[in-house]
């Protein structure tokens, strides 16, 4: 009985395996559908078709795996599946209504696609609100009836094929000798096989959305992606949206706060051709490095007694400090979505990096035409999605995430080793280039290689530490490595020729909210540790005089910045503005959100911090430098609280239209 059991089960991994790949070739004829109907006739380089079809393949693959899951799961039960007559219409009506529902899904991606040049996602079941109007249209634009021909063929055919399948199955016998031992080493096997298909990649990280958005060409993105799980991915970011009356009504303001010369109050066009008037060099390189966890009170600048960063405070006395700049969250992927974007990721829980429907962004490094581009991480751009943000959005970016050097611990290889190879590849270039370094060692579990060339931990009174910011004394001594790194560096770019012809951007991606005795009271009570970081420029060839700069800034003027240091004319749709601007010296604010439950926003200026929540309620005005900072001084000053508010919410409304509505285009 057990033998004709086990042969039964092998009768079903057969029957799964020859169900699965009928699928996939289902979808994969979609998708040559797709291509041929919607290819404009543009030439697509032949390697990106090739990854896109075979990105486009994994993906299918793992839409047939999950259709098939609840078969190969209810076989580690003794549920006799292929035996009762009942069961096998079951599931020949379980597979039947799937794929069904998938070929509907395709044929409105299809008519999607045809209508708005873009596949389907959660944003379509706006057309729901008025379900008449939208079927009228459709009806009007399509040739419904022939497709619902077409569509019932395809699913009957797909039935008939089913119930052969079937019946062909349950009634042969595979490998009816079988051990249990051999038995248990075969499921294993189907196991690790579906389990590598659901996966998608030999990687740390599983395949996802952003794979397929490698291209800067939208079209080669869309023939990567699966309508139905791109929907999946997009649904569960359906509450990305914004209230376009309240975005129309905030316009002027904010459209004078950034300086937009002429106002398209209808098109609310936020464009600016900023033509950089602070151009310090022509066509310089440029490497710009986020820090990991950097915060600003943890560095000696801030006068932290524990002297933890000799190394950077010496960089930085050589540059340009800016000692009040701010980033608007706490977390790594929000910062890299906000450098890159100059727009503050608002989302609730996730992050924008992670959002398919905004990773489509202008991004005003694009304005470096004549730089070759990299991107540097110690481990993989699959965390957090932000291979797609970066990939998409950057043409011929060159992403680097594979090193001579070993890892380090789960976060790849250490940031030592990182600058290391960075510089290595750096002093071959022939062009102009833009660098990105993004470090990520000062981070739990604080791991410091055993090739650290030269460095040394210390002891400190754990307590001390504690009341200067740092958690423990291994933050301590991470944080003491990453300056230890950065002087690392510091001392190779003296060598090296490029370095003559560079300017070098400095910068956390976060700080930490954490306590900091040191420095003046509101910093630590109104929390603004987690979001006041340090930036320093530093280009000696270029900089003589060293200053600190110390009017608000946030991250997102940071690439303005850059550009108009560099003398790289540029477009800007989003909220930076360069902080070497004059015009906007009256006009200096950093915008803050506490994203999830709270989700509330702020606004930092030169001596107050104005907080509220997301839907207008619990407003509060600090003195920042004041002995009472907690205090909320709004009857106290109601013209300077007024002023916050209506900044703060426009700034929050305005940001939650750009973000979709900023769509990379060569022209504007």
């Amino acid at each position: 009985m057990a033998k004709n059991y086990q042969s039964n089960r092998f009768s079903v991994f057969a029957f799964v395996f020859t169900s699965v790949a009928c699928s996939v070739l289902l979808f994969s004829l979609m998708r040559i559908g797709f291509y041929a109907a919607f290819s404009t006739g543009d030439v697509i380089a032949v390697n990106e078709l090739v990854q896109a079809f075979y990105l486009g393949f994994k993906f299918d693959l793992r839409l047939a795996l999950l259709i098939h899951l609840p078969i190969l799961l209810l076989r580690v039960y003794p549920c006799k599946i292929f035996i009762n007559d009942g069961a096998n219409k079951w599931w020949r009506y379980y597979l039947a209504i799937a794929h069904a529902a998938i070929i509907a899904i395709y044929s409105f991606d299809f008519g999607h696609y045809d209508y708005l040049g873009s596949r389907i996602d959660a944003t379509v079941l706006r057309f729901l609100l008025d379900p008449v109007i939208s079927a009228n249209m459709v009806w009007e634009s399509y040739p419904i009836i022939w497709i619902n021909i077409a569509y019932l063929a395809i699913i009957s055919a797909y039935y008939w094929l089913i119930k052969k399948l079937i019946c062909r199955f349950e009634h042969i016998t595979l490998c009816s000798d079988q051990s249990r031992a051999r038995y248990f080493a075969t499921v294993t096997i189907v196991t690790l096989l579906v389990f590598g298909g659901l996966f998608g990649k030999l990687s740390q990280y599983p395949l996802r959305w952003s794979d397929a958005f490698f291209s800067t060409n939208s079209f080669v993105s869309s023939l990567a992606s699966n309508p139905v799980i791109y929907f999946y991915d997009t649904f569960k970011n359906r509450e990305s949206s914004y209230d376009l009356a309240k975005v129309e009504a905030d316009y002027p303001l904010i459209a004078d706060y950034l300086g937009v010369e002429n106002h398209q109050h209808k098109k609310l066009d936020y464009l600016r051709h900023e033509s950089a008037d602070n151009a310090i060099a022509e066509q310089p390189n440029v490497v710009m490095v986020f820090l990991e966890s950097f915060a600003y009170y943890k560095t000696g600048l801030s006068g932290n007694p524990m002297n933890p960063s000799p190394r950077f405070d010496q960089m930085a006395n050589e540059g340009i400090s800016f000692d009040r700049f701010y980033v608007p969250h706490g977390g790594t992927a929000r910062s890299v979505f906000t450098a890159m974007t100059g727009l503050p990721d608002i989302e609730k829980q996730k992050t924008s990096s992670r959002n398919p429907l905004v990773v489509n962004q202008q991004l005003i490094i694009n304005a470096f035409k004549n730089h070759s581009k990299h991107y540097f991480l110690g481990g993989s751009t699959s965390w957090g999605n932000i291979r797609g943000l970066l990939a998409h959005n950057i043409p011929d970016l060159q992403i680097h995430e594979d090193y001579q050097s070993n890892s380090n611990d789960i976060w790849g290889i250490s940031d030592l080793h990182l600058f290391e190879e960075a510089n290595q590849l750096l002093r071959e270039e022939k062009e102009p280039f833009f660098a990105i370094i993004q470090t990520s060692g000062n981070h739990r579990p604080y791991t410091i290689p055993e090739d650290n060339r030269g460095f040394v931990s210390i002891e400190k009174d754990e307590d001390e530490l504690a009341k200067m910011g740092f958690r423990s004394l291994a933050d301590y001594n991470a944080f003491r490595f990453m300056d230890h790194s950065i002087g690392f560096y510091y001392d190779l770019i003296q060598q090296e020729s490029y370095s003559n012809n560079t300017i070098f951007v400095f910068f956390a991606d976060h700080g930490n909210n954490r306590q900091a005795k040191h420095m003046y009271k509101g910093e630590e009570a109104l929390m603004l540790t987690e979001y006041h970081i340090p930036l320093v420029i530093y280009a000696p060839e270029f900089i003589k005089q060293p200053q600190v700069i110390s009017t608000v800034g946030s991250e997102v003027d940071l690439f303005p910045t850059i550009a108009d240091l560099a003398g790289t004319p540029y477009k800007n749709t989003t909220l930076g503005r360069s902080l070497f601007d004059k015009k906007h010296h009256d006009q200096r604010y950093a915008f803050t959100i506490m994203p999830g439950a709270k989700n509330r926003i702020g606004l930092i200026s030169k001596d107050h911090y104005f907080l509220m929540n997301t839907n207008g309620s619990n407003k509060t005005l600090h003195s920042i430098f004041s002995d009472t900072p907690r205090q909320n001084i709004m009857g106290l000053a109601p013209e300077q609280a007024k002023k916050h508010e209506e900044l703060t919410r426009g700034l929050f409304e305005t940001i939650k239209y750009i973000r979709l509505n900023n769509k990379n285009s060569p022209e504007h």
